[in-house]
């Protein structure tokens, strides 16, 4: 049965080993990969969202989020301890649940990475366009800053930024850390500025009613807010690009997750002490749904009321600070999110490399995907082929729903490797672990029970998307995958296969030696 091809940890790890990429990163390296992919859009985009969905119950919604975040990361620490390569949830449904949920785990990680990534180079040309016009005076063309389905023709910022991580990420996965760095460290200081000034400033009666539109608002609010933690599980796919990868991932993965879930609620406390974040209400009481053009009339009138509530602001946090009389830090907030988000880009742009850099080594895409530069050492095809796909969804594309579809590929990646991580406990219990997910029984079906309650609060559109991309996946894998899979041609690397596997070309220096290496055969 399909279903059931699996390919063997032992498998798995003497493929990375003849097919593998350079190790380069640390510890401290993987938590500022982690934490710049995680701080971006959500937070400062989405907690307006939040708000108009659940008000000041957005904190709560924080910690929902964070909890099924926090036990899902538990899970990809143990598998990624124990298979320290590329691949993330792919490579781990690979050995435990068969090539087929596998093929589908890939598949649905196109929409957490590379639709996210669109949506956040998207959300960097709203800055950017803003940023020009507000200090220079200069002002891109409408038509030339939206893609059509926005009233544009096409978004060019988004294209540019794009096209900028793309060149990142080719010439190199540290000099694309070490950019990375540069810019966690400008959103953390920002951030912990805003935390700053708008704490000792909160008011107790900007809380209140707490929850204006229940609980089922709250557990909403989660679903989207999600968004603002997708982008942990980045960390696993540089496993293959870890020195000491069972010690060093597990601790990127759970440190940066501890460091965004502290910053979400101190900021969420402050934006809401400071200034309120009650929703706006049609006349029978009932909130109006974030995106809709109902909501965006009322605030319309609102603001021509000289009323600016939270929830109507596109730059949320901004907003806050230029509301307590902080108006330029407010200005230069903005213009941190300009800087910032192109990080997340990148790191959304590199976990679906190396997603698809896998499966083709694995034969269920194109072999030519997983060639590696002979001189920058990276995967410089399939990046070149998923930054194309990234770039047109972003130049024609509004942001939308994306984060909500984002969000159900990314819950369906979680919900498999907690299952994953249960199957393995017991099918292979006497392999080592050496990070073991404490508690694991009531862990791992926390974590499902999680992902399964998040998906059914998306909105209905968001839910529906997911069906109908894994059944284009089917007929993809099917077409090629089914036929091409190593596993299913009896390929094994460990056996010696590498005639059919191929070799990766020997380190070079990259300043001096560009020739063909020699057969050392």
């Amino acid at each position: 049965m399909i279903f059931w091809r699996v390919k063997s940890l032992d498998a798995i790890l003497a493929t990375a080993e003849k097919k593998s990429l350079q190790r380069t990163l640390g510890a401290w390296q993987l938590t500022l990969l982690g934490v710049g992919a995680i701080i971006g859009t959500g937070i400062f985009v989405l907690t307006a969202e939040a708000a108009q969905k659940a008000g000041p119950g957005m904190m709560l919604s924080f910690v929902i989020a964070s909890f099924v975040c926090i036990v899902a990361a538990l899970c990809y620490s143990e598998l990624s301890s124990m298979v320290p390569v590329s691949g993330s949830a792919y490579t781990y449904s690979y050995a435990v649940l068969g090539e087929l949920v596998a093929w589908l785990v890939g598949w649905a990680l196109m929409l957490e990475y590379s639709v996210a990534a669109s949506a956040v180079a998207v959300g960097w040309s709203g800055y950017f366009v803003g940023l020009l016009y507000n200090t220079l005076g200069i002002e891109i063309p409408f038509a030339l800053a939206n893609g059509p389905f926005a009233g544009g023709i096409i978004n060019l910022p988004a294209v540019f930024v794009c096209i900028l991580v793309v060149w990142l990420l080719v010439i190199g996965t540290r000099e694309s850390a070490q950019f990375n760095a540069v810019l966690v460290a400008i959103k953390i200081a920002a951030l912990t500025l805003f935390i700053a000034l708008t704490i000792p400033v909160a008011d107790i009666e900007n809380f209140q009613p707490f929850l204006p539109l229940g609980e089922v608002g709250v557990v909403a609010a989660a679903s989207s807010i999600f968004f603002a933690y997708v982008g942990f599980d980045a960390v696993s796919t540089a496993a293959e690009e870890t020195k000491n990868p069972q010690r060093n991932v597990p601790i990127g993965l759970i440190s940066s997750l501890g460091i965004c879930t502290v910053f979400y609620l101190l900021i969420s406390m402050g934006a809401i002490g400071a200034i309120g974040a009650q929703p706006v209400l049609d006349a029978a009481g009932k909130g109006l749904a974030p995106g809709s053009l109902a909501l965006a009339e009322q605030c319309q009138s609102l603001v021509a009321a000289g009323q600016q509530p939270l929830v109507c602001s596109r730059e949320a946090l901004a907003l806050v600070l230029r509301e307590i009389g902080w108006e330029k830090i407010g200005n230069l907030l903005g213009l941190t999110a300009f800087l910032a988000l192109p990080s997340v880009v990148l790191m959304m742009l590199f976990g679906q490399t190396r997603i698809f850099f896998v499966m083709s080594r694995d034969g269920l895409l194109p072999e030519v995907l997983s060639r590696i530069h002979p001189r920058f050492k990276t995967p410089h095809i399939v990046t070149y082929v998923t930054g194309l796909g990234v770039t047109i969804a972003a130049a024609f594309f509004p942001v939308g729903k994306l984060a909500d579809i984002s969000n159900s590929g990314t819950l369906f990646a979680f919900m498999v490797v907690a299952f994953a991580v249960m199957i393995l406990r017991i099918k292979d219990k006497n392999r080592v672990r050496p990070f073991r997910a404490p508690g694991i029984w009531l862990v791992g079906p926390l974590a499902v029970m999680g992902c399964i309650t998040l998906f059914m609060f998306l909105p209905t559109d968001a839910k529906l998307v997911f069906p109908i991309w894994s059944g284009i996946g089917l007929i993809f894998y099917f077409l090629y995958g089914y036929h091409k899979s190593h596993v299913a041609r009896g390929i094994d690397i460990t056996a010696g296969d590498e005639d059919t596997i191929g070799q990766v070309r020997p380190p070079v220096d990259r300043h001096h030696d560009n020739s063909p290496p020699k057969n050392k055969d």
